[in-house]
């Protein structure tokens, strides 16, 4: 093999593992809180289409161990927020989105095991439903209506815990930017006062469904009566000035990760390009 083939190797590898992993983007100071975005800690399926969303027990226990040796404060998102500008440096949100069974069976022991605190946002009207094809309608393969959802006596379970705060992800995983201003409000509303019957606990953050949100919907939010809101914009926002409570940014957590991605995600804030 020629010295210029194995060059070009070379070049190559290394570009990929600079685009893979973004090594090169700027370490975000550890005082700016990280905010985590996960949907289900299980195995993957063969051959499914949302692997990305299923980080596996093994990942998270990884993960979670990891952020806790390194010095992490896990806090929920309502702690975050009160607190924002008094929080201790390397401050970390992890979050769910969805309402997955799992959630309780393999993500909460793990969450227990090293007490770290989360907060998971709840669609209430979950069980058999397929959120995916209303983002888009060909994805109506029925792989995310399969999956178990919590039940209430569940997510009872969860708050009984005491480390984890329910959020509100609206009635059905609507589409925001497909309905009406009155479906909007009532998404929003009623899965606020729905969620805080069913947990006896003030249900103050929200997620917007696919991470699909206008200034609209930023201010039916705020007309809710929500105090934190969380995107899909991916990043760590600035500590001052403060950020828009409604309007905060995650790192999204991938089941295709391994350790030195999420290691440079967590310090860059970014994933690889």
């Amino acid at each position: 093999m020629s010295v210029w083939i194995v060059f070009f190797i070379v070049i190559v590898g290394l570009s990929w593992f600079s685009y893979r992993y973004a090594w090169w983007r700027p370490h975000l100071n550890w005082n700016r809180p990280r905010i985590l975005m996960y949907h289900m800690v299980r195995e993957h399926v063969a051959g499914a289409k949302f692997n990305k969303l299923r980080v596996t027990p093994a990942q998270f226990e990884q993960q979670v161990k990891w952020l806790s040796e390194q010095g992490f404060h896990f806090v929920t998102m309502h702690q975050l927020c009160a607190n924002w500008g008094k929080h201790p440096d390397k401050t970390v949100a992890i979050t769910f989105d969805d309402g997955y069974e799992d959630n309780l069976s393999n993500a909460l022991p793990i969450l227990k095991k090293y007490n770290a605190s989360a907060t998971i946002y709840v669609v209430v009207d979950r069980h058999e439903r397929d959120w995916s094809s209303y983002k888009k309608a060909h994805h109506n393969s029925g792989e995310l209506a399969r999956e178990t959802k919590l039940t209430d006596l569940q997510i009872k379970q969860l708050v009984d815990s005491g480390l984890i705060e329910i959020g509100s992800h609206t009635l059905t995983h609507a589409n925001l930017a497909a309905i009406d201003d009155q479906q909007r409000l009532k998404e929003m509303t009623e899965s606020r006062y729905i969620l805080q019957q069913q947990t006896g606990q003030a249900i103050n953050s929200f997620a917007y469904p696919f991470g699909i949100y206008s200034e609209t919907d930023v201010e039916a939010a705020d007309q809710a009566g929500y105090l934190t809101a969380v995107t899909t914009v991916e990043g760590v926002d600035e500590l001052l000035p403060k950020p828009d409570f409604l309007q905060l940014k995650r790192i999204k957590v991938s089941g295709k990760d391994n350790m030195l991605a999420f290691k440079c995600r967590i310090r860059t804030g970014q994933r690889g390009l």
